[in-house]
């Protein structure tokens, strides 16, 4: 039989070890070595039988166990020793709390997906993972973040492989009272609700969980909360489930759901409002609307509450592709908004946020990124790469802006460094230089460790992750209907002292999983090789919908089933955290070789670099700013590329093609000798990697494993990343928010009211006439030219806007490049709105020589001279 409804029942601790359900609930366990280490010591085989989930461990050990860890003193001592380090993590002060009053008191960040453990599953890659490292960061730096998002019945789904290997997705329900989760509740000690109104009269409830990383607090709302019907009982099913009614809708219940569990949240608890809202990518672009409505309900009229819901709004794109932003019907989204999700905000005004009102543009889909990008004075990419290519993407919300301008910047992820980095590496460096030197403290002093040690560090980590391939692979296979008696190959799959290579991530056809498929011949060839061998350990997920990445899925696994290879290249179903903790560590060298520059960052090559892992990459991401002919090798490019701009010579299949044979001859020629102590084009013998001398260490290979530990460390780390966030982002976005908040919002009133009347005017302005003064017929570096520009601005004054001149090199279609800027001012009132404006530049650049003038609206409470979109050229 089976049950139709499933509960867990916690277990009632003795007061001596009662500490352990605060050690247990709190997620730092899941980056705190010591706390682990605590409870796979008090009973190991339930520790592995959970799945490293000290809650589902505690509810499996037994009363007679419990007593047992109850009267042992060294135990007790050890839980109430981590307990006191508990409390002390989540109070004392910590970096965020020397930086003054200027910083905000609370941020709001809200994601769509959080990866912090594989024990609560909310997560489908590295959206996010990312945004589950940006809370661990910011909780060891003391950042004051609340995270905001859905709990997922479902989660993501579980990957298996048929006997042909094709991809099985199951969504296992999850039962919350089995994770580290409380419920929020009211006084009375009822469940706390949010309610939002659905088209037809019908409500969406939902209830609040709370999850503690750290000393953040991460609220997740549930829609399966009885007084739902069936429908609204489903919205929060899966992550990334459903149609496109049903995905708005989690959408609405993120965005707008979630300031609301908010407020409840700071009724109840008495946490500051938050002071900073921080949009991580579109799906939760509808927490500006109802900030706005908040705004409106108070007497507000629109243009006021969108400029003072805008002044501390932030927003982060990572896609840089189209195709990966979520749209949905206008008409949908109309339906919805009619219902009375936010009665007094009017419904075309927020149809306009999403509008894809440019050139280009689809005028019958609503656009989160675009919504998104309008409710936020600030907005970032993930890379300097990715920035570039969202500044290009986006390009048609500011027109007559170069590109170069658009108020886009970056912040380049990074990652949670005591989550992702090997114990093994930890103790290494606590035992040479003391505690948690690793840990974004001191990364130059691998340059000290010796090569033997490292390189003996190296093959245990190595070994480690064979131990779990072969135990996973078994697993697999059984799966796939594979009797036991015929899987004593799997004892020998892989090598220690082999060269392992790891590719592991989402498959989207744009990363290009199977491009080491292209020439399956060569790719065995540098498997078997006789001298140099390589094996590979690969792992991912396809979205449930994506038959083109299932295929290639299915292609790789049908090589790796051949009896020929298959010891020497795996592929793991269910890639998730818990796979990770081994693979990244284990592997010597990461592969990623997406379609440049389709990765907007990528992060699973910084968690190999913190382990000495060096990377094998396309230039594009975090690796076009950080690969430095060092830390690793880049796979050269079939079409050349000026920028982020590429000129197509080859066909898609030509270009993998010759991308492929590049990536063959790195591995063959330059990567795998080096590995093998040899030199790159030397002939090497006939002897196996296994019977190299003893003392034949690869020296060159181990000080690119330094290097990179040592450079790329402190630049990968999300600490670094936070701080980005903190002194770029969230600290100027907090100080124009308390500006627009200051006596009652009159400094918003009285922006929004400028913005209005300059709107209103600028159709008005125009550069009449430009004039240059003093430049000969043969003009010369050092020579300096007055430019002088007749400026009509209508009703505006001077006071409204900036006139500037760019000038700079100029090429033959007469585009200016590397241009600089100069202000003019008025030197005359010619009366009617007229004035004529002057300056002085100073010719410093030989060859084509070009400038023009514009005009801007310019005004304290602007982000930047961008953010109108609003500017005439001459």
């Amino acid at each position: 039989m089976k049950a139709i409804r499933r509960f867990t029942v916690r277990t009632v601790l003795p007061d001596s070890i009662a500490p352990l359900a605060r050690l247990a609930g709190n997620l730092r366990w899941s980056w705190h070595q010591p706390t682990r280490e605590l409870f796979n010591d008090l009973d190991p085989q339930i520790w592995a039988q959970s799945g490293h989930d000290p809650v589902r461990a505690l509810g499996m050990v037994s009363r007679q166990t419990l007593e047992r860890i109850s009267s042992d003193p060294d135990l007790v001592g050890r839980i109430r020793s981590l307990d006191e380090g508990l409390e002390r993590y989540l109070t004392e002060p910590r970096w965020y709390q020397s930086l003054g009053e200027d910083a905000p008191r609370s941020i709001a960040y809200f994601s769509p997906e959080y990866g912090i453990s594989a024990v609560l599953p909310q997560y489908s890659g590295g959206l996010g993972i990312l945004a589950g490292d940006h809370l661990k960061s910011a909780s060891d730096l003391g950042v004051p973040l609340i995270g905001v998002g859905l709990l997922y019945q479902a989660g993501y789904f579980k990957q298996s492989l048929s006997r042909d290997g094709w991809q099985q997705e199951t969504y296992p329900v999850l039962d919350p009272n089995g994770l580290p989760l409380t419920l929020l509740r009211e006084e009375d000690g009822t469940p706390a609700r949010i309610s939002l109104p659905l088209p037809n009269g019908r409500h969406l409830m939902a209830q609040i969980w709370r999850a503690d990383v750290g000393r953040v607090p991460l609220l997740l709302l549930d829609a399966d909360v009885r007084g739902n019907d069936d429908a609204a009982r489903g919205i929060t099913d899966r992550l990334y489930g459903g149609g496109g009614d049903h995905r708005l809708q989690q959408e609405l219940l993120l965005g707008m759901g979630g300031v609301k569990a908010l407020r409840v949240f700071e009724r109840l608890t008495g946490a500051p409002a938050p002071e900073v809202f921080h949009t991580n990518e579109g799906h939760a672009g509808f927490l500006g609307v109802e900030r706005i409505r908040e705004l409106m309900d108070t007497g507000m009229h629109w243009e006021e509450a969108l400029t003072a819901a805008r002044a501390s709004t932030i927003f982060t794109t990572h896609t840089p592709v189209p195709a990966g932003i979520d749209r949905f019907d206008v008409g949908e989204v109309r339906h919805f908004l009619n219902a009375g999700l936010a009665q007094s905000v009017p419904t075309n005004k927020v149809l306009s946020l999403g509008a894809e009102d440019y050139e280009g543009g689809d005028p019958n889909v609503f656009n989160m990124a675009v919504m998104g990008l309008r409710l936020a004075q600030r907005a970032n990419g993930v890379a300097k790469l990715h920035g570039q290519v969202s500044r290009a993407m986006f390009s048609g919300l500011w027109p007559g802006f170069d590109v170069s301008e658009i108020p886009i910047t970056s912040v380049t992820n990074g990652v949670h460094v005591p989550t992702w980095v090997d114990p093994e590496l930890t103790r290494l460096a606590q035992e040479e230089f003391g505690v948690g030197t690793v840990h974004d403290r001191d990364w130059t002093r691998a340059y000290e460790v010796s090569d033997e040690r490292l390189w003996d560090l190296r093959r245990r980590l190595r070994s480690n992750l064979i131990d779990d391939v072969r135990r996973r692979v078994r697993a697999a296979w059984r799966k796939r209907g594979t009797p036991d008696a015929s899987l004593g190959w799997t004892d020998d799959v892989l090598d220690p002292d082999i060269l392992t290579i790891g590719f592991a991530r989402r498959v989207p056809t744009y990363k290009r999983l199977t491009l080491m498929l292209r020439d399956p011949a060569r790719l065995k060839a540098l498997l078997l090789h006789p001298d140099h061998p390589v094996q590979l350990v690969v792992a991912g997920k396809s979205h449930p919908a994506d038959e083109q990445g299932k295929r290639m899925i299915q292609d790789l696994v049908q090589f790796t089933d051949d009896p020929e290879v298959r010891h020497r290249i795996v592929f793991l179903p269910n890639y998730d955290i818990a796979m990770a903790r081994t693979l990244f560590p284990g592997c010597d060298v990461w592969l990623n070789n997406p379609i440049r520059p389709l990765e907007a960052s990528g992060t699973s090559g910084m968690k190999s670099a913190i382990n000495g892992g060096l990377n094998l990459s396309v230039m594009d991401g975090w690796w076009d700013e950080m690969y430095d002919g060092e830390n690793g090798w880049a796979i050269p490019s079939a079409n050349p590329r000026d920028g982020i701009h590429t000129r197509e010579l080859y066909t898609a299949d030509q270009r993998d093609d010759i991308e492929a044979a590049a990536l063959y001859d790195l591995l063959e020629n330059t990567v795998a000798p080096l590995f093998y102590g040899q030199e790159p084009s030397s002939d090497a013998g006939s002897a196996g990697p296994s019977e190299a001398p003893a003392d034949a260490l690869p020296h060159e290979w181990l000080e690119m494993v330094k290097h990179t530990l040592a450079e790329l460390g402190p630049k990968v780390s999300a600490n670094r990343m936070l701080r980005d966030y903190v002194n770029n982002l969230y600290r100027p976005a907090c100080q124009s928010g308390r500006a627009a908040a200051a006596d009652q919002y009159q400094a918003a009133k009285d922006l929004a009211a400028w913005i209005l009347r300059v709107r209103d005017a600028w159709g008005g302005v125009a550069v009449e006439h430009v004039d240059s003064i003093g430049i000969s017929d043969a003009p010369q570096i050092g020579d300096r030219l007055t430019v002088q520009a007749y400026v009509n601005l209508g009703s505006l004054k001077p006071t409204d806007v900036v006139v500037e001149a760019a000038y700079g090199k100029v090429s033959e279609a007469d585009n200016l490049s590397d241009h600089q800027l100069l202000e003019l001012s008025v030197a005359e009132d010619l009366g009617s709105g007229r004035y004529l404006y002057s300056g002085e530049m100073h010719i410093e650049l030989a060859g084509p020589f070009g400038y023009t003038v514009r005009v801007l609206p310019n005004h304290p409470g602007l982000a930047s001279k961008a953010e109108l979109g609003l500017v005439a050229n001459a």
